[in-house]
Formats: C-alpha cells, sequence, structure tokens
C-alpha cells in the first residue's frame, strides 16, 4: 500500500485534559446521507482514548509544507511536546490546525474492531477549508502534489 499515494491528516480531539492528536492517512469517506467518515486508528493510541471520551473528532487535512508537524503528530512524544508551537483554535469543541487547508468536525458514532486497529466512524458536524495545496505520503515519504 505504500505505493498508494493518500493525503495527510491529523486527528485531532479536545478533553478536559487539553488537545489530542495523531497523523493518519487511512481515512475516507464513508457515506453521504447521512454524511459519515471513518478513520483507522492504532487501537492503542491515546489520542484514540481522548476521541472516545470527547465523543467528537476532526480530520484536519495539512497542506504541503507540513511535514515535520505530520512527523511530529505520528510520534509517540508526550502529548505536551506534540502541540508545542502548533497554532490551532477550537471550532465545535474539536481543535481545528492552523495547518489544515479542510477541516471536518464529526461526532463520534461507531468504533469497530480491526485488527491492531479500530475504524473509528463519525457523522460529520461542521466543515471549514481554505485554499492550498495537499501534503501527500507515498512510498514513505511526504510530497507535494506537484
Amino acid at each position: 500500500m505504500g505505493r498508494f499515494p493518500t493525503g495527510v491528516t491529523v486527528i485531532t480531539a479536545l478533553t478536559g485534559s487539553g488537545p489530542a492528536g495523531l497523523s493518519a492517512n487511512a481515512v475516507s469517506s464513508l457515506s453521504l446521507e447521512p454524511e459519515l467518515m471513518l478513520a483507522c486508528v492504532d487501537r492503542g493510541s491515546r489520542t484514540l482514548r481522548a476521541l472516545e471520551e470527547a465523543g467528537r473528532f476532526g480530520f484536519n487535512v495539512l497542506e504541503a509544507g507540513n511535514a515535520a508537524l505530520a512527523l511530529g503528530f505520528a510520534s509517540k512524544r508526550p502529548v505536551e511536546e506534540k502541540w508545542r508551537e502548533v497554532g490551532w483554535s477550537e471550532r465545535s469543541g474539536i481543535p481545528v490546525l492552523d495547518a489544515a487547508i479542510v477541516w471536518i468536525g464529526c461526532e463520534l458514532r461507531d468504533v469497530i474492531s480491526g485488527g491492531d486497529h479500530v475504524i473509528v466512524t463519525g457523522e460529520v458536524l461542521d466543515v471549514a477549508e481554505r485554499p492550498g495545496r495537499p501534503l501527500i505520503f507515498h512510498e514513505g515519504e511526504y510530497r507535494d502534489l506537484a
């Protein structure tokens, strides 16, 4: 699957302890009616626990040039370290990254077992977008769409 190019997202959630997030490229729209999204998340992820606690989460589609941000959210570093110097705001109770060209906020709907990952589905609550080129992941590297 490394030969299959994907967009790069950071999935975010907000709990009483603060923001949580992880990099993910296994994301997709699931349904138009109702509007549903899905993501595959490592079952041991701290962010999975945060989005279950929050009951809401967001997909932040990263703009090209933000590979360092994607790598930071892919790491197992302490949560506070991941969020240090990351620009974000809150919308619908969910963190929106400044580096996102598309943001989709969801209400958690399902958590489905899938091997060492789970599939989380969410009903779309809110969407925001701005112009920009997406960050792409292909053959183990972050790339610009061009």
